[in-house]
């Protein structure tokens, strides 16, 4: 399992992830980008300084700059938006509960899941050196579908806030937006999805398997229970509004071509 290793990546996600005690939505927000992008760049090290990138350099490069790439985003992205965005802000604080304090039990208890959580979510790359894989065919297809999710997500993010701003009081109905309503979470599920791809040809043992498993399998659900959430605030705010209400009942909430078009009951 190489538990030491899985160890180190640990401490790394959780002193990154740790500003989650500042605001405790931070540990699954900018705390969330800023883990994964770590624990890429230290599985990085480890398989530099072990050795284990022999021959495959360039791909061990690559995969680590998809982490670095999808944690700078995500933290970036969730940064300017909250400074810049005053509705936003308000929106935050609601579904937040208003900045209520938690118990510090309970905030060390969030830290180390989702620390835990976010340690397995980069495993795959960890196993893939640590195991000696040397075929490159799987991993680049995995790149590819990852880097596809994280296309994805951008422009999804991008044109949610052009649209916004053209009309603040209207969810975004076009685009991508026009397949499904969440094209942001599909991104997000895409991009792991990859992930977990790119380990197939490298993991052994139940161990190794049931953690990069059990880690997509947490981040698909936590996707759709993000969805589901999501669309609980919209039809709070916009459930009156019969153009709402006919985007909603003809588009997919989050996978294309599904016809799962709520995850709440009207």
């Amino acid at each position: 399992m190489g538990w030491q290793y899985l160890g180190v990546i640990l401490a790394v996600c959780a002193v990154l992830c740790a500003v989650g005690f500042y605001k405790f939505v931070y540990f699954l927000s900018i705390g969330y980008g800023f883990a994964i992008a770590g624990g890429g760049i230290t599985v990085f090290i480890l398989a530099y300084v072990n050795g284990w990138a022999e021959g495959v350099t360039w791909l061990v490069l690559l995969q680590m700059a998809l982490f670095l790439a999808y944690g700078i985003r995500l933290s970036g992205f969730l940064l300017v938006r909250e400074i810049k965005n005053a509705a936003y802000r308000k929106t935050l604080k609601e579904a937040t509960g208003n900045d209520k304090k938690m118990p510090v039990f309970v905030l060390a208890a969030i830290w180390v899941c989702v620390a835990v959580l976010y340690t397995a979510q980069v495993s795959p790359m960890l196993y893939r050196y640590l195991n000696g894989a040397k075929d490159t065919t799987v991993p680049l297809i995995g790149a590819v579908i990852s880097v596809c999710g994280l296309v994805l997500e951008s422009v999804a993010d991008n044109q949610k806030s052009a649209q916004k701003k053209e009309n603040p009081h209207m969810v975004a109905t076009k685009g991508l937006y026009k397949i499904v309503r969440c094209p942001n979470y599909l991104g997000e599920i895409i991009f792991w999805t990859g992930v977990f791809v790119s380990g197939l040809t490298a993991y052994q043992g139940a161990g190794q398997w049931l953690m990069a498993i059990i880690a997509y399998i947490c981040i698909v659900f936590i996707m759709f229970n993000g969805a589901q959430r999501l669309e609980k605030r919209q039809m709070g705010r916009y459930g009156a509004d019969p153009a709402y209400n006919a985007y909603a009942d003809k588009t997919p909430i989050i996978i294309p071509f599904l016809p799962i078009y709520h995850l709440n009951k009207k």
